[in-house]
């Protein structure tokens, strides 16, 4: 059973475009630094509003991490498919199921071979 390839790479450039604009729009919400959000607060609420931005920024920045990552996960995937490797397991050299696919459409390990790298 081929894997249905141009269906995949539709999947992961909208998937891309997702991400970047996710990027972005966290670049935008945080343009400066905390001290330059936080420095019109009056000295009553400068200690809690200093830390709803330190942890409001944590989190952006930890979503930005994540993001950041799966976009290294897409156009690895995109360059596999330019390769002709699209949908084989980089340890086993299985296919990877179809259904498994669909729902993470950059895995590079086949389902046995990812519960065993998980068990370690």
């Amino acid at each position: 059973m081929a894997v249905d390839v141009e269906r995949f790479k539709e999947l992961l450039e909208e998937e891309r475009r997702r991400v970047v604009d996710a990027i972005e729009y966290l670049h935008k919400e945080n343009p400066g630094s905390i001290e330059e959000e936080t420095e019109d607060e009056t000295t009553d609420n400068h200690i809690a509003e200093t830390a709803t931005a330190t942890l409001d920024r944590e989190i952006d920045y930890t979503l930005e991490e994540n993001s950041e990552h799966v976009l290294s996960e897409i156009e690895g995937a995109l360059v596999r498919i330019e390769e002709g490797t699209y949908g084989t397991c980089i340890n086993c050299g299985k296919p990877i199921a179809e259904e498994r696919l669909a729902a993470i459409p950059w895995a590079t390990y086949c389902i046995d071979c990812k519960r065993l790298l998980e068990r370690r």
